[in-house]
């Protein structure tokens, strides 16, 4: 049984209905691809207070609990571990998204999306995401 690894993320939604992506750098596991700007759930932490915090850490922006949606998930297993991540819509935050980890952010269209590179788990919430814009 392959050990479950939970991960939250996050669709930043902008006034144009974009949604923003970023592109793993290089050195990390899949480099290169679009994903959904998140990251791990540590212990004791809810996946909201995760993504408060991976958002802090990635982009530099500030939002709060209020102002993020559940919107569906993902399960999905890898070749070492079994992926879970709620994905969760957000159009209201402070700050303007800047890349602090090397990695490259890009604003689509969620009718654009399946044209990036996007890791297998994030394939599926590309037309969840389609249907709730």
């Amino acid at each position: 049984m392959s050990k479950i690894l939970l991960v939250a993320a996050c669709a930043l939604i902008d006034r144009d209905g974009r949604v923003l992506m970023a592109q793993r750098p290089e050195g990390k596991t899949m480099a290169g691809l679009w994903e959904f700007p998140g990251g791990k759930v540590e212990k004791d932490e809810t996946p909201e207070e995760a993504l408060i915090r991976e958002l802090k850490e990635e982009l530099d922006i500030e939002t709060e609990t209020s102002c993020l949606a559940p919107l569906t998930f993902a399960s999905h297993a890898y070749k070492d571990f079994h992926l879970l991540m709620p994905l969760f819509a957000c159009r209201k935050w402070n700050g303007v998204p800047s890349p602090r980890e090397g990695q490259k952010l890009t604003w689509v269209q969620a009718r654009d999306m399946m044209k990036l590179d996007l890791p297998p788990a994030d394939i599926p919430l590309v037309a969840q995401l389609r249907d709730y814009l």
